[in-house]
């Protein structure tokens, strides 16, 4: 199979989706990468280094007419749609729960289209774990940047000095995004407090902290009040394939101090937070609303691409490597697999993508 790689050109995206050690083990494996010149320029892969392991550098539109299968990072912007085709497979992170005019363009061609953020393992989410914890620990240096008095914040050091409070931190989720996040947070000497819904997640939390990270069960009344004297909010929930609830509401956000920071990680998703109303970029990438910091970037991991594009394509490799070998066949053979199809034949084939979108759903063993 032909291995298609093109360059991300989301703002500020300098991911790439396979290194050259992946390529090593597909060409290595019979198969052939093309990839396109100077993709992993900005993760610090020359061009040179692809061609050394057995790739073909080439131009875009070469990557995109010759594959079979296309590998990416990030979903496709609006000027990638034309490349989109019935007889191609697309890999990537869609999040398409909350991008109708791609969801659209993906059935209008008929692509079939896998998401990582659903493919399943063992109950876990193994293509979307690595960004998250990526994300999660990102976004406490992030929220601690923006407490600092320079960039509008309220001017708190997170972790605080002898006889000085140190700042609050609340993290909506104790998933893996919000365990990463209080990790961070923690070890910087933060007050810590992590909202779920899950007592097993809760307790497995407060047992590998010792209690040092507070674990509080998520209820609007309890959210709302913590809100009020908390100094970054980190929102951390998921659920996979679909919109993120808004479980932050603007009247929530309106009881906060000034100058304390949000930073939604949901924001792919469509965030949790009510105010993140608009994805931000790299280049601009805080507003204030209500007197309050919101951080809402959606490619956070873009930001630090050498270490997220290694630890990316340590996880999807596998897969890519499956999908090389016996085509759609990988995903009839592993059921997890096969729950990241979202879209096939112009049909969508995850329940949560189809019920975010309000549209029909359609199972892939109705096609065989």
């Amino acid at each position: 199979m032909i291995i298609g790689v093109p360059k991300e050109i989301k703002n500020n995206e300098n991911r790439v989706s396979i290194t050259p050690a992946g390529v090593f083990t597909l060409c290595k494996a019979g198969h052939q990468v093309y990839i396109e010149t100077k993709a992993g320029i900005g993760s610090g892969f020359s061009d040179d280094e692809y061609k050394n392991v057995g790739a073909k550098v080439c131009t875009c539109d070469e990557v995109f007419a010759q594959s079979d299968l296309i590998v990416k990072v990030k979903e496709y912007l609006e000027c990638e749609y034309k490349f989109l085709r019935e007889d191609q497979i697309v890999f990537t992170y869609l999040h398409i729960a909350n991008d109708l005019p791609f969801a659209q363009a993906l059935i209008d061609s008929k692509t079939t289209a896998i998401a990582y953020e659903t493919v399943e393992f063992n109950h876990d989410l193994p293509l979307l774990t690595p960004m998250s914890e990526v994300a999660g620990r990102m976004a406490v240096q992030i929220g601690a940047n923006m407490l600092q008095k320079g960039n509008g914040g309220s001017g708190l050091l997170l972790g605080g000095v002898p006889g000085v409070m140190p700042a609050k931190v609340v993290i909506i989720g104790g998933g893996k995004v919000g365990l990463n996040a209080a990790k961070i947070a923690c070890g910087l000497g933060a007050s810590v407090e992590v909202f779920d819904i899950s007592a097993k997640r809760m307790a497995y939390i407060d047992d590998i902290s010792n209690g040092s990270i507070h674990t509080i069960y998520n209820n609007e009344y309890s959210l709302q009040e913590t809100l009020k004297t908390a100094d970054l909010v980190i929102g951390a929930v998921l659920i996979p394939g679909a919109k993120a609830p808004k479980l932050v509401t603007e009247d929530m956000v309106k009881t906060m101090k000034e100058g304390s920071a949000i930073v939604d990680v949901a924001i792919d998703q469509g965030g949790c937070i009510e105010t993140c109303d608009r994805i931000t970029t790299h280049d601009n990438p805080v507003f204030v609303k209500h007197g309050v910091l919101h951080y809402s970037v959606a490619n956070m991991p873009g930001a630090v691409p050498r270490t997220s594009t290694v630890a990316l394509s340590n996880a999807t490799l596998p897969y890519i490597l499956k999908l090389a070998d016996k085509g759609l066949g990988a995903l009839r053979d592993d059921p997890g697999f096969m729950k990241g199809l979202n879209t096939y034949q112009g049909y969508f084939t995850c329940k949560a993508v189809a019920k975010a979108l309000g549209d029909k759903y359609k199972d892939f063993s109705e096609f065989l």
